[in-house]
């Protein structure tokens, strides 16, 4: 059995269980009465009891087990719940959220311990760190695994122009409702626009920024679900950026070859180191004046990754609403080196 079990006897509170359920996208199943309980009661994954359904489980003598809530409307049933041995007592509305983690996370399965996040900033404006986290969230998708594109610079102008995807339904920031606590991949998934197999959650281009336990939310939800996330992060802090940031297991600095670009770059490492994050670079080529990466490294303070070439055509052909599909090109090969790093 792998939908969650229950028994509510409460109108009002199986009334507002389904609706947590529907929220949390996973299906319930409702027994009639104890007796089909009974039959179910090993083998549901979780069971939900409301306090009279809690005295006719210990009434009809069920053994205890793990994985049982217990619900309920503002009077807590403690004396028959610590009987049964329940894991948690819930008060809805009041603690919805809660709930909707537990049904979310039964809903995904174990939570994987293949999530990773990668972020991308650049050193300076122009530098081309969203054109690289697209090109890592092409490849990552390429390598056969599951990733999620997540644009959290406001001004960017939507990382779905990048991609030629910004006529494709699909929610933008502000339809991403989630003010905090757990939402399930697969709404993601369902509402998301995608490029392939790679979901876009992008900027809208006049809706309002990205809230912080939003992108908190969608970050815990791709981990959870062994997804490569790939963050696309403004130079200036943000609360959206901090929230991101403090999700990343690896963060990418970009920075072109010049020697105001090493400048501007050396900041924006500064702060960032401060805060403790993991940082590689790579610099992209070419450099008018022949400054060497190890160099811009040593100036900047983050070891060198990478070193990239100039995609050719690369502006003819983003100008065009496409991206580039050579996987052998610079912005492929970097990618790839990126993942490489993010998973050794």
């Amino acid at each position: 059995m792998t939908n969650p079990l229950a028994l509510l006897t409460d109108q009002d509170l199986l009334d507002e269980v389904l609706r947590v359920a529907a929220a949390a996208d996973c299906p319930l199943t409702c027994a009639p009465d104890v007796t089909a309980l009974r039959a179910q009661w090993h083998a549901a994954p979780l069971v939900l009891l409301d306090p009279a359904a809690v005295s006719a489980c210990l009434d009809a003598g069920l053994p205890r087990r793990t994985g049982v809530l217990v619900v309920h409307g503002g009077d807590p049933p403690w004396a028959p719940a610590v009987a049964l041995g329940v894991d948690g007592v819930l008060e809805l509305p009041v603690e919805g959220r809660t709930l909707v983690g537990a049904l979310s996370d039964l809903g995904e399965g174990p939570p994987s311990d293949r999530g990773r996040v990668v972020s991308f900033v650049g050193g300076r404006g122009g530098a081309g760190a969203s054109i690289l986290a697209t090109a890592t969230g092409r490849e990552a998708v390429a390598q056969g695994g599951e990733a999620m594109l997540v644009d959290c610079d406001p001004l960017g102008g939507g990382i779905d122009l990048a991609l030629g995807t910004e006529s494709d339904e699909g929610a933008r920031w502000p339809g991403v409702h989630c003010s905090g606590g757990k939402v399930p991949m697969s709404a993601l998934r369902a509402a998301l626009p995608t490029s392939g197999s790679l979901s876009v959650l992008a900027c809208d281009r006049t809706g309002p920024d990205p809230e912080p336990a939003a992108v908190a939310a969608v970050l815990d939800a791709g981990r959870r679900a062994g997804n490569t996330v790939i963050c696309d992060l403004p130079r200036h802090p943000t609360p959206a950026a901090s929230a991101a940031l403090d999700r990343t297991d690896l963060t990418i600095l970009v920075v072109p070859a010049e020697v105001r670009a090493t400048a501007a770059a050396t900041k924006v490492a500064s702060r960032l180191l401060t805060q403790g994050r993991t940082i590689r670079l790579v610099v992209r080529g070419p450099s008018p004046g022949n400054l060497q990466p190890a160099d811009m490294a040593d100036v900047i303070g983050v070891p060198l990754l990478t070193q990239m070439r100039p995609e050719p055509g690369l502006a003819e052909v983003l100008e065009r609403g496409r991206f580039p599909r050579n996987a052998k090109g610079p912005l492929a090969t970097a990618a790839r080196q990126v993942l490489k790093e993010l998973r050794p």
